[in-house]
């Protein structure tokens, strides 16, 4: 990102998620989303794999200048995450660390399956609930995180029809 960043709170992490919420959320919806991803990406040379995941299917994924296969491993392993806990992967990560642990030495799941690393966020559909989630793997995990949650706002701003 532009501007050093300062580590958001629980509650400022659960504030995103309650207002990053889609009215719907379709296959041309994932398109847009991942397209915008990818070029706030480029726009600062990130050297980022950008996937967007609903109901089990990957509906888009790219791969920039610079990432790499692990980023894709990252991207399986912080999605897993969302899926099973409901929460942006930075938001858990941050909830296992409030509590004076760390999501590795306390969730009692594979680290090599599942990452509470940041960079992905839920996809939430009003009425309906989490459906899939939006994932970003290659810079520090708070970084990936601010970069999806930009897309999303920018996505919601331009797309009425998919805003909640």
């Amino acid at each position: 990102m532009h501007h050093p960043q300062t580590t958001p709170s629980v509650a400022e992490l659960e504030a995103q998620e309650r207002r990053l919420v889609f009215r719907r959320f379709t296959h041309d919806d994932a398109w847009a989303l991942g397209c915008l991803l990818v070029d706030l990406a480029r726009g600062r040379q990130a050297p980022v794999a950008i996937d967007v995941h609903r109901a089990g299917q990957q509906l888009f994924h790219a791969a920039l200048p610079g990432s790499t296969p692990d980023n894709d491993a990252w991207i399986a392993r912080k999605r897993r995450v969302v899926e099973r806990y409901g929460a942006s992967s930075y938001l858990v990560g941050a909830r296992f660390r409030a509590r004076g642990t760390t999501f590795e030495e306390s969730s009692r799941l594979d680290a090599d399956t599942y990452a509470a690393h940041g960079g992905s966020f839920p996809v939430n559909v009003v009425d309906v609930g989490i459906i899939g989630a939006v994932t970003v793997s290659g810079l520090p995990q708070l970084q990936d995180h601010a970069l999806v949650v930009e897309a999303l706002e920018e996505f919601l701003r331009q797309a009425p029809e998919a805003r909640n």
